[in-house]
């Protein structure tokens, strides 16, 4: 399971590695693309195929649903890992997340994030604050 957050460096051409417990569950090819909030997501083929399903079905006259896949697929990069994990992040979605010398990644069932260090410090902190209230409106989503 993809849980678990994980401190790295980025290097200057903004290669960085992949943590080994990731790997062993997405595999050598992992797709990277934007995600909400600033941060970039992280996921196998197979699960890119399933968020698809989730996010960007529809009709395509639905100007949400060619936004939603303009977001996410346009922003997408397959990625090879080498063989020590490591994988150079596309410079428009470094640019996207604002990514700096450190970044989180962050482990969250079927997918990960990768996050700006301190933009993930932040958006911890609001999370801790307002967990009760995000919470709530939780409970009133109907499953």
């Amino acid at each position: 399971m993809l849980i678990g957050e994980h401190i790295y460096k980025l290097g200057k051409k903004g290669r960085v590695a992949l943590p080994k417990s990731f790997r062993d569950e997405l595999g050598k090819k992992v797709i990277v693309t934007r995600g909400y909030e600033g941060c970039l997501i992280v996921v196998s083929p197979s699960q890119w195929k399933e968020l698809l399903k989730e996010a960007a079905t529809g009709p395509f006259v639905s100007e949400s649903v060619r936004d939603t896949s303009r977001f996410l697929l346009g922003g997408a990069a397959e990625i090879e890992l080498d063989d020590q994990g490591r994988f150079v992040i596309p410079p428009s979605l470094r640019s996207y997340a604002q990514l700096g010398d450190e970044v989180c990644f962050l482990g969250l069932g079927r997918w990960v994030e990768i996050w700006d260090k301190e933009r993930w410090n932040d958006r911890r902190n609001y999370l801790a604050e307002e967990a009760g209230s995000i919470a709530e409106k939780l409970a009133e989503v109907e499953v």
